[in-house]
């Protein structure tokens, strides 16, 4: 697994967390399977800018919020 995508699926999953919501009920939320986001977070897929937009908006932050972690 790439170092990046896991790093980014620990930061989706402690933001998603940090607005108390299910993980299931997040994927529900931004009409993504409940597994594939799984795999998001466990950093197994290399998503796109289009998927990344969608988590930001489920979380209502920016893009930039989201990826400025990611150093």
């Amino acid at each position: 697994m790439n170092e990046l995508l896991i790093k980014l699926g620990k930061i989706i999953k402690q933001k998603r967390k940090d607005i108390g919501i299910s993980q299931e009920n997040f994927a529900y939320k931004i009409g993504m399977d409940r597994t594939y986001y799984s795999s998001i977070e466990n950093g197994k897929h290399n998503i796109s800018i289009l998927q990344i937009e969608k988590i930001a908006n489920g979380l209502d932050i920016t893009i930039s919020e989201l990826l400025q972690d990611l150093k």
